[in-house]
């Protein structure tokens, strides 16, 4: 049944592809993978293969790969992406050797796929299922783990229906979870091979804050001619829910600056971010030097990668897709030590969850919360220092998970 419902999702995909333009890059993709293999993968080398769903995943399974990379040379990486908004930003990393897209999970594609790859360990990073896969690697005997896991009740594998998926779970050699709740759930199915060592975010998002680019437009935006800082709120991967009141309260507001990278950088939410302005506004693309952010009051980032520093630019962070299918990365902007605002549909998200309980994030459930919020952290100097240094320590004091599950896994597959 599993493998049937594969095939329908294949069919449907090349469907959609006909409509959609990530569907077609993703089913574009997938007929190159084959050539992508025969061409890159090197006779007598050994790989391990990395596989994230999208690029979300892969900066969770980054510091592991380049831990790999620097400390086993002996080993090669291959790693895959299922959907076009990992692989088309990230299909030039230098730190794979090897680059494509999972196949669908079908029999035969994964017949095919993993006698071109030929890993000798396969790593899928935190929500990666894949039945088919996961039993063609048990069946050949290569090691297969899975990382930054978190599960909960409410999962298909748990239901009374689901022993055909919850089987999934048990050809994994080892299970690596976020908590211990998770790891109980899976004990009571009778899954033992598995132990709690966090999450390797934040090992991820404490590396990109060593290594934060330089952005010096962006430091002239929020700095006033005498080197003042302004109060800067930086809003990332907003969609126009989020837009909807972040937006009017900066028009509202004259003594703030607003630095915003949405979610979707296509000309017409640009276009729409702009009329809903009444305030000037620049987009980064636009700016060639420092006199052009000067009498700018917004900052639009139209382009992709630079996010994850620039939130350190700012007194205050508001993290976009809450009010949709769920908040983005919270911890890319709490490493910096700022307050974390997002939207309510954060339940999914045991870092959000976390962060909450620390006082460095805050849940706003609409437009009047965020204002209240935002309005507290302008007044009270002493409240926006304390909630922004909760947030920081809370990255710092739950680092480590790489260093807990690379000689675990290196250990198997040797």
């Amino acid at each position: 049944m599993y493998s049937l419902l594969m095939h329908f999702f294949a069919w449907v995909m090349r469907f959609i592809a006909l409509f959609n333009r990530k569907a077609r890059l993703m089913t574009a993709g997938q007929r190159q993978t084959e050539r992508i293999l025969r061409e890159g993968i090197q006779q007598g080398e050994k790989y391990i293969w990395f596989h994230a769903a999208s690029l979300g995943e892969f900066e969770q399974g980054r510091p592991m790969m380049e831990q790999i990379k620097a400390a086993y040379p002996q080993y090669k990486l291959l790693l895959t992406f299922f959907s076009p908004s990992g692989y088309e930003v990230r299909k030039h990393y230098a730190g794979a050797d090897v680059i494509c897209y999972l196949p669908f999970d079908t029999p035969g594609r994964v017949h095919r796929f993993l006698d071109l790859a030929r890993p000798v360990a396969a790593v899928f990073i935190k929500y990666e299922f894949w039945g088919n896969y996961l039993k063609g690697l048990k069946e050949r005997n290569i090691p297969v783990f899975i990382i930054s896991s978190i599960f909960r009740p409410t999962q298909l594998f748990f239901q009374w229906y689901g022993t055909p998926y919850r089987r999934m779970l048990h050809y994994f050699t080892y299970i690596f979870v976020q908590d211990t709740r998770s790891e109980e759930l899976l004990r009571q199915f009778g899954i033992t091979n598995v132990t709690v060592t966090g999450d390797t975010r934040f090992d991820r998002v404490l590396d990109i804050q060593r290594a934060a680019q330089e952005a010096p437009l962006v430091d002239a935006f929020v700095h006033d001619e005498t080197g003042k800082k302004h109060f800067t709120l930086v809003a990332g991967s907003s969609w126009p829910q989020d837009e909807a009141f972040l937006l009017p309260y900066f028009n509202a507001h004259p003594e703030l600056k607003l630095v915003i990278a949405p979610h979707e950088i296509h000309e017409s939410h640009l276009a729409a971010i702009e009329r809903a302005l009444t305030r000037p506004a620049v987009r980064l693309s636009q700016v060639k030097d420092t006199s052009d952010v000067q009498g700018k009051d917004c900052l639009i980032i139209d382009c992709f990668g630079l996010l994850s520093s620039i939130y350190r630019y700012g007194e205050v962070a508001y993290v976009g897709g809450g009010f949709g299918a769920g908040i983005h990365n919270t911890l890319e902007a709490a490493v910096y030590g700022v307050p974390v605002l997002f939207g309510p549909n954060f339940q999914k998200f045991k870092e959000a969850k976390d962060l909450i309980a620390t006082g460095g994030g805050i849940s706003v459930a609409n437009g009047q919360a965020f204002t209240e919020q935002m309005d507290r952290f302008q007044a009270d100097a002493k409240a926006l220092d304390t909630a922004g240094k909760a947030a920081g320590d809370f990255v710092r004091q739950h680092a480590g998970s790489t260093a807990r599950i690379l000689p675990a896994i290196m250990k198997r597959i040797d």
